[in-house]
């Protein structure tokens, strides 16, 4: 019988509280097996045993310890981390500066990202692991997993991408009063056809001066070359993209001015109208492309001049069909970005509000890590079968010589 099992069946019969009992049982094997281990560590760290003095001659030695406190699912560990005079060992069992097992603060960031407050966290995961959390440390720990928010809006972005879909969705946040303001959101697709969320900009309403920031930021961040843009039909965002990136073509999403189309036509028009202009979009080329939307002109333009008269003034409605067939499915809408930002909002949805703009930033950015984790090695549907064309374009744009 190991001292171990001893041990345990002595906490069985004992008249203390059994379950405390083995959890203080688990919690002082489990801090002297780590203690341990971090002695194994030094020794094969330094490949020589401890009093070995044909070991001072390595140029590296021991050089006492220092104590940590260690969070656990079992308890606190006292832990004391062995040290060597060229600062160069590290355990990958305890990582450096890390205080809490990574499974609890693994959890509380999962939590956090559901929408729950800090002091609902704070609960859950005294339950889960039966130790206080406060709603500081809870805060604590999210600012300390969660991708820096600086960070996130200064990484560097490479030089070139095929497309950026650019569309804002609305969250509640506390300012002097609770208020639904825009967040700004970009997410790209690389030349390889892979995609990622390249930044946002919170302003109270959506607005072309705020995607010029965001715009302009991208330009610092190192991204020269656009092929493509694809917006909604904010009023004068055409011209803030080509102040930044004037070579860059423009989509205006078909998906959005059919939507608009929808609104300016009666009920018992609607379907018919709809089913025409779609043909503008689901058509094989450009040249039927540009029929159909002739079509559709001249056939409602008594009926709602207005209409016909706003989208005859719209430059950037077939622009996709400069594309390889392969993509234009993908590039005829935001439907890529709409789909996040939904994701975004169902997520927020448990939030009544965000108390102040760190929260609301923390937040959002540990959601874009996530996506950009999680899809940012994926090829886009359509993209990698593209790829030699699109980067073809690019260089007849840019006049470039690989």
């Amino acid at each position: 019988m190991n001292d171990f099992t001893t041990k345990l069946i002595n906490c069985l019969l004992s008249n203390q509280n059994l379950n405390d009992s083995i959890q203080e049982l688990f919690r002082s094997e489990l801090e002297k097996a780590v203690n341990d281990l971090l002695r194994v560590e030094m020794t094969g760290f330094l490949k020589y045993e401890k009093y070995d003095r044909q070991g001072f001659n390595t140029g590296n030695s021991r050089n006492g310890s220092y104590e940590r406190k260690f969070q656990t699912t079992h308890g606190e560990l006292n832990l004391v981390i062995p040290r060597d005079r060229n600062s160069e060992f590290e355990s990958p069992v305890i990582p450096k500066y890390e205080r809490r097992e990574t499974k609890v603060e693994e959890t509380i960031v999962k939590l956090f990202q559901t929408g729950l407050t800090n002091n609902e966290i704070a609960y859950i995961a005294e339950s889960l692991y039966s130790k206080k959390y406060s709603s500081q440390t809870i805060s604590n720990i999210t600012e300390q997993i969660i991708a820096n928010v600086d960070s996130f809006r200064h990484k560097a972005l490479q030089e070139e991408y095929a497309v950026i879909y650019l569309d804002a969705t609305y969250l509640p946040i506390r300012r002097d009063t609770v208020s639904k303001e825009a967040i700004h959101i970009a997410l790209g697709i690389r030349m390889d056809g892979t995609k990622e969320i390249l930044g946002y900009q919170i302003a109270p309403t959506e607005s072309s001066a705020a995607w010029g920031e965001l715009l302009t930021n991208f330009k610092e961040r190192g991204l020269e070359r656009v092929l493509l843009f694809v917006s909604d039909g904010l009023t004068g965002i055409e011209d803030t993209i080509l102040e930044t990136y004037p070579k860059a073509d423009i989509q205006r999403c078909l998906v959005h001015v059919a939507r608009n189309i929808s609104h300016k036509v009666r009920v018992k028009d609607r379907q018919t109208v709809m089913n025409d202009f779609k043909k503008v979009y689901q058509s094989d080329n450009l040249e039927t492309a540009k029929t159909y939307l002739e079509e559709f002109e001249i056939k409602w333009h008594k009926v709602y001049p207005r209409m016909i008269e706003i989208l005859q003034k719209n430059k950037y409605l077939l622009t996709f069909y400069n594309y390889p067939e392969e993509v234009r499915s993908s590039i005829y809408s935001t439907n890529i970005i709409e789909g996040f930002n939904k994701h975004l909002k169902r997520k927020t949805k448990t939030r009544i509000q965000f108390p102040t703009m760190d929260s609301i930033e923390k937040y959002v950015v540990s959601l874009f890590d996530d996506y950009n984790l999680k899809f940012g090695s994926r090829v886009h549907k359509g993209f990698g079968l593209v790829i030699s064309s699109l980067n073809q374009m690019l260089e007849t744009k840019y006049n470039l010589k690989r």
